[in-house]
């Protein structure tokens, strides 16, 4: 659990709009190390790891998917702006593709470890690192 600046308040009980938008604002700054190198600086064993890997990629997920709410809100302004119905299905189908190639991907990334004990730890670290950029993509089309 992360402690904020103020002893023994816990980040559940920002607003969740707040820890949001921080949340967001955090996993699109393209600074971030290797999400295995993230977790391995904070735990030793693989079990710690992929434990780590697992919370991080809980929040990458949030902030994609509060990011593709506000993509779809913008995409709905620009369909009725415009008259058409083309943005909101464009984004409903490009993300769907997205998750698709992600889910085969990372698992080609797996594949690689051939069984070994990394294998999950790779997955993982595969999703996070193409959700942070499907994140941060997706900001530059909000409006």
């Amino acid at each position: 659990m992360l402690v904020t600046a103020n002893e023994g308040q816990t980040m559940k009980s920002l607003p969740k709009r707040t820890l949001l938008i921080v949340v967001l604002l955090w996993m699109t700054t393209p600074t971030h190390a290797d999400p295995v190198m993230e977790c391995g600086a904070q735990h030793g064993s693989q079990l710690e790891i992929g434990g780590c890997l697992a919370e991080v990629e809980k929040i990458s997920n949030l902030a994609m998917e509060t990011t593709l709410g506000f993509a779809m809100n913008a995409a709905r302004e620009l369909d009725e702006v415009t008259g058409r119905k083309v943005a909101v299905p464009a984004l409903e189908t490009g993300q769907a593709s997205w998750l698709q190639f992600r889910e085969n991907h990372c698992n080609y990334v797996g594949a690689t470890f051939g069984g070994g004990s990394g294998t999950g730890i790779a997955i993982r670290s595969c999703r996070i690192g193409l959700t942070r950029t499907r994140t941060d993509k997706m900001m530059k089309f909000v409006q």
